[in-house]
């Protein structure tokens, strides 16, 4: 099987570029990678970094390993040394990972939970940006691609609530390096307007 053999074990939390071989320059983390293609062209284009991708749906896992292997070649096929995947909620991960770890985080497209009452669950949220300022360099990036106009206000708001990372307006337009998903294809194509914010970690602010 394709997926034990790139599978990152919590155990590896503590020093994760040591879960890559050859150990990578860089680690960015991908939350809730879909269908898998922003991930793979990312590890594509950046083979000095490590990408730990994480997705909790079993079709999304499906789509991304497909894509990397041929049927049959499950076991052996050759697989990219700088990725490995993470099938579980991605917020205990980051909760075990080192300060100052990460050189980068994906948001792409998450989960809106549009209902008021479901706030708490979407991920750009007060508390989990305070832990991802923990795990962040100073320097590093957080990115965030949505189209949904409920989670495009709340992300708003959060972020302007906040001090860890500077944020600049949002593009209306994907920033190049950031490889397009077939959701944003869907989305655009259903007339909904994605948004992009691309965040800095503000090195004053602890």
């Amino acid at each position: 099987m394709t997926l034990p053999r790139l599978r990152f074990d919590a155990a590896q939390a503590a020093d994760p570029l040591a879960a890559f071989a050859p150990r990578p320059e860089w680690l960015w983390l991908e939350v809730g990678f879909g269908g898998g293609e922003h991930a793979l062209a990312q590890i594509a284009a950046h083979p000095r970094t490590g990408l730990i991708a994480c997705e909790v749906y079993a079709n999304g896992i499906c789509s991304l390993l497909a894509k990397l292997v041929a049927e049959g070649m499950e076991e052996t096929g050759a697989l990219p040394p700088n990725l490995r995947l993470w099938a579980e909620d991605a917020r205990p991960l980051i909760h075990a990972l080192p300060a100052a770890s990460l050189d980068g985080l994906a948001l792409m497209f998450p989960d809106p939970w549009p209902k008021a009452r479901h706030a708490r669950r979407r991920f750009v949220h007060p508390a989990n940006v305070v832990e991802l300022a923990r795990v962040i360099r100073p320097g590093g990036v957080w990115r965030i691609g949505t189209d949904d106009p409920v989670y495009q206000a709340w992300t708003a708001d959060v972020l302007a609530a906040q001090h860890f990372f500077e944020v600049p307006p949002p593009a209306t337009e994907r920033p190049a390096g950031w490889p397009p998903t077939r959701y944003e294809a869907k989305a655009v194509a259903a007339g909904r307007r994605p948004l992009w914010w691309e965040l800095r970690r503000n090195a004053a602010a602890t």
